[in-house]
């Protein structure tokens, strides 16, 4: 029986997604507008911060997110798709930079792929598997929302460890030290070098 290609397969979807995602033009962060509907999203670092030297400047993205309308997390029957919802997840991560005291807006850029609602969830898996990115795999923060006020604080994230300064994430338990923070990275980045020129 000779080899059939099954495009349907679950590699082959993915990689399909990566190679469709790499098609997307790198555009600096700062000053975003414009971008419509809903999809996926990655941010790339090109500063000098130490424990990211193994990939600033690389098509490597320090991070992997989604950006889904109004209702979809819910299954509602009509989600909002004219929302722009990358727009809107990528203004909350512009935020996050701004308030962080070591890093800079300038020093990032980003790649977006507009996606069918169904496939969304999806291609962020698959994005998040092919680059494994620091800021999803190791520094785990960065996407959290400022908890709720009837929410308890909790511990901050190892994101806001190495990055303090998002108002709401420092009246949160320090656990942690950015000393601890930084050698994390730079032990993950050691081991998953891993990278797309």
């Amino acid at each position: 029986m000779p080899y059939l290609w099954d495009p349907l397969t679950f590699d082959n979807l993915m990689a399909g997604t990566v190679l469709q995602f790499e098609r997307q033009e790198q555009k600096p962060l700062h000053g975003l507008s414009g971008v419509e509907g809903s999809g996926v999203y990655a941010l790339y670092y090109k500063g000098k911060m130490a424990e990211y030297k193994p990939i600033a400047g690389t098509c490597r993205p320090i991070y992997v997110g989604k950006a889904v309308p109004p209702g979809a997390r819910k299954g509602s029957a009509k989600p909002n798709l004219d929302y722009p919802a990358l727009q809107t997840r990528l203004n909350e991560h512009i935020r996050s930079i701004e308030h962080a005291k070591n890093l800079s807006v300038e020093h990032f850029s980003c790649r977006v792929l507009p996606v069918v609602l169904n496939f969304i969830v999806f291609s962020e898996q698959a994005l998040i598997q092919q680059y494994k990115p620091v800021w999803n795999s190791c520094l785990d923060g960065f996407g959290k929302h400022p908890p709720g006020k009837k929410r308890k604080t909790g511990s901050r994230s190892w994101w806001d460890t190495l990055h303090p300064g998002r108002p709401w994430a420092e009246k949160e338990t320090e656990d942690k030290t950015p000393q601890e923070a930084s050698q994390k990275v730079k032990s993950f980045l050691r081991g998953n070098e891993k990278t797309s020129n």
